[in-house]
C-alpha cells in the first residue's frame, strides 16, 4: 500500500484525466453528444476532452462557471455577479467529435438521446451512498433543471465529476429537506441521480488500483488536500503513483 497527497486542484485535474478515459464518454465523443456543463471541476474535464479531440486551443478554463464559492468578503453568486462571468463562453458541447462553440445545455437538452452523456459537477458528495447534491441559486434550478428531463425522459447518461473536498456526512435527502424548507435562507440543495466520479474512481479507471480516503487537511496551499491510501498489484500501485505525480504540481484555481 502507498499513501499519496492530493490537493484540490490536482484532484480536479485527475478527475479530468479519468473522465477522458471513461468508456461511455469515449463512445459518445466518437458518435454522439457530450455536454460538459460549466463549473470549476468541469473546466479541467473540458480541457482534457477537448485535448482528446484536438480542439483545446481556444478554451479558457478561468471563465468556465456560472456560480462559484469564494472566501467571505469577495463577491459570489449570492451577492452579485463576478466580473469574470462576463466572459462566460457557454458550456462545452461536443457533437460527433466537434466542439459546438457557444452552445449550452439549454440549447441542446431537448435533442439528447440515450447515446449521449451529460457531465455536471456537484457541491456535495456522500461517498458511502455514492450520491451527490447540487446547490441551487436559480429559480428554475439552472443547468441541472435542464438536464434532468433528458436523463429521466430519454435515459441520457448523467455523470457527476466531484472532488473529495466536497464530501459530506449525513443523509442528503434529510439535509435538503432542512435547507429547502420555506423560510430558510441561502442556496437550495438538490440531491440528484447520476454516477459520481471522484478522484478514487479516476485512479481505479486509470490504473486498476484501489484508492481509499485516509486523512485530509493541510496548510500553506495544501488546504482541502486529501491523503489517499492506494493498494493493488505492484504495477498498479506504481502506475497510480506515476499518475498522481503527473498532476501533483497543478496550480490552485484562481481568479
Amino acid at each position: 500500500m502507498r499513501q499519496v497527497l492530493l490537493t484540490p486542484a490536482a484532484g480536479k485535474r485527475l478527475i479530468g484525466k479519468g473522465i477522458a478515459r471513461h468508456p461511455d464518454v469515449i463512445t459518445a465523443l466518437k458518435g454522439g453528444t457530450v455536454v460538459v456543463i460549466a463549473g470549476t471541476t468541469n473546466g479541467y474535464v473540458a480541457e482534457e476532452l477537448l485535448a482528446v479531440i484536438g480542439q483545446a486551443g481556444d478554451f479558457r478554463r478561468d471563465c468556465f462557471f456560472r456560480g462559484i464559492t469564494l472566501p467571505p468578503g469577495r463577491p459570489s453568486s449570492e451577492t452579485g455577479r463576478l466580473p469574470d462571468e462576463s466572459g462566460f463562453p457557454g458550456d462545452v458541447v461536443i457533437k460527433d467529435g466537434v466542439w459546438k462553440k457557444g452552445k449550452t445545455i439549454f440549447d441542446v437538452a431537448a435533442d439528447l438521446s440515450n447515446t449521449d452523456v451529460i457531465l455536471k459537477g456537484a457541491n456535495a458528495v456522500d461517498l458511502a451512498s455514492r450520491r451527490a447534491a447540487i446547490l441551487i441559486g436559480h429559480p428554475q434550478a439552472g443547468s441541472i433543471g435542464a438536464s434532468l428531463p433528458a436523463h429521466f425522459g430519454r435515459r441520457v447518461r448523467l455523470i457527476l465529476p466531484v472532488g473529495l473536498e466536497k464530501r459530506i456526512s449525513g443523509n442528503l435527502d434529510d439535509l435538503a429537506a432542512q435547507i429547502n424548507a420555506p423560510g430558510a435562507h441561502g442556496p437550495r440543495l438538490m440531491p440528484v441521480p447520476g454516477d459520481i466520479f471522484t478522484e478514487l474512481d479516476a485512479i481505479a479507471l486509470l490504473t486498476g488500483a484501489k484508492a481509499q480516503l485516509a486523512a485530509a487537511g493541510g496548510v500553506a496551499g495544501a488546504e482541502g488536500s486529501v491523503w489517499l491510501a492506494i493498494s493493488g498489484e505492484a504495477a498498479q500501485e506504481n502506475n497510480a503513483a506515476a499518475v498522481i505525480q503527473s498532476v501533483a504540481q497543478e496550480p490552485a484555481f484562481d481568479l
